[in-house]
């Protein structure tokens, strides 16, 4: 059963909302340590594996071979503080603030498309605050997810309508989409679309109105892609790579490379050459250094990472409190994977370019800090997790019946009068 409706079919029965239940019972405990501590792990090897992968362009560019790291390691360490910060602070604080946030957004990325702009890799995708770049997307997957997990709670009842579960979501989503491909950023626009029908589905929209929208979305980006030149080029490149490998082919050609160097134990860490070919190194193609210094076994142990963020993500959301935290969480969980996935199927030729950064790995402030405030909101939500959650994990423990009581939407707090009764 999906926990949205499983909370609802809870609150219908006792007639009590399961949060309060949860927080008068004790709901405020430990994070989920297991997941704090592969998201402290994964920022640690991803200072380690950028100075890696940096250090001959921060030598030939900046005289420095520490440049990148340095930097990197600043943010770090700001992502590290952030994230603990975060993990304290009740999750259901960011509901005053979801419309705010979003419309402050929205407005960043028209300035980064109307001219206020920073180009890099021909895109204008990051806005320049002094020393410090900005990149409005990073934060608008966030600010969807926040705002998409407010409006399906509290539209629930009327979520299976088209006019009320499905279209103003769907027009919200396009807007943000549209904005990604002026700048452009397709990979990014393609986030956001998953994201919005991951959180749809989870909220029990009507699986016909998703299958359609689905197939208009598919017929976009296939327009999006055959009828922008420069990505109907980059497209055809990558079905050609030996014969563009030169010229618009280059990056996958050398990335591939990178990946079959390393084999199955890899070059060893900080002696791979490819960095001295591949472009973006240490930022959307760090995976590729990780292939060649640490081989198969890194890149295979790169993945169980990610998958055991997912899966106590999810398993987070399906233990939450309440329909916002569960929606959030799997959103956050979500956007955590499907990063990934993307990243390193660009990385090993599968996809075509996209400019995706590695969660927690890649060179770059903007997405460190996203998604250490991500982790630290989806820690918070491991949180709240009280005796009747735990009686909900462990379902055959030493009182079955109370156990039972639980599982059927009735509060762990009257199974002892009920025993008494019994008796």
């Amino acid at each position: 059963m999906l926990p949205g409706r499983y909370f609802r079919v809870a609150r219908r029965e006792t007639g009590m909302n399961l949060g309060r239940l949860i927080r008068r019972t004790g709901s405020v405990g430990p994070v989920d340590a297991v997941l704090a501590a592969v998201v402290i792990a994964l920022l640690g090897f991803g200072v380690v594996m950028v100075f890696s992968a940096s250090t001959i362009e921060a030598t030939a560019v900046y005289r420095d071979p520490q440049y990148f790291l340095k930097r990197q390691g600043v943010y770090a360490l700001v992502a590290l503080t952030l994230m603990l910060v975060i993990s304290r602070i009740d999750y259901h604080r960011i509901k005053p603030f979801t419309y705010p946030i979003l419309g402050g957004v929205t407005i960043l990325m028209l300035m980064s498309v109307v001219g206020f702009g920073h180009s890099g890799g021909g895109a204008a995708r990051w806005l320049a605050v002094g020393p410090v770049h900005i990149q409005p997307s990073e934060i608008a997957k966030l600010a969807l997810i926040f705002w998409l997990a407010y409006s399906l709670e509290k539209k629930r009842e009327q979520v299976k309508s088209f006019s009320i579960g499905m279209l103003p979501h769907l027009l919200m989503a396009g807007a943000l989409m549209l904005l990604c491909l002026k700048q452009p950023d397709f990979g990014g626009a393609s986030v956001l679309l998953f994201l919005t029908f991951t959180l749809l589905f989870v909220a029990g929209v009507r699986l016909g109105y998703l299958l359609g929208a689905a197939m208009l979305g598919a017929v976009f980006a296939v327009w999006a892609v055959r009828f922008t030149s420069y990505r109907w080029e980059r497209m055809l490149a990558w079905f050609n790579m030996n014969e563009h490998r030169q010229d618009l082919a280059y990056q996958p050609f050398q990335s591939v490379m990178s990946f079959g160097s390393g084999q199955l134990s890899g070059v060893g860490l900080g002696k791979g050459f490819q960095a001295l070919y591949l472009p973006e190194a240490h930022t959307d193609f760090i995976s590729a250094i990780i292939g060649e210094e640490l081989g198969f076994i890194g890149i295979l142990g790169l993945c169980l990472v990610y998958l055991v963020i997912v899966a106590r993500g999810v398993r987070v959301a399906l233990l939450a409190g309440d329909d916002y935290g569960s929606y959030v969480a799997f959103g956050i969980s979500v956007l955590f994977g499907v990063q990934a996935l993307v990243n390193l199927a660009v990385a090993m030729a599968i996809f075509p370019t996209k400019g995706l950064t590695l969660p927690f790995v890649s060179y770059g402030g903007s997405s460190l800090l996203v998604n250490a405030f991500a982790a630290g909101v989806l820690l918070n939500i491991s949180r709240a997790r009280g005796p009747a959650n735990r009686r909900i994990e462990e379902p055959f423990g030493p009182d079955p019946e109370a156990s039972v009581l639980v599982a059927s939407g009735v509060g762990y707090a009257n199974a002892g009068s009920r025993r008494k009764a019994l008796a």
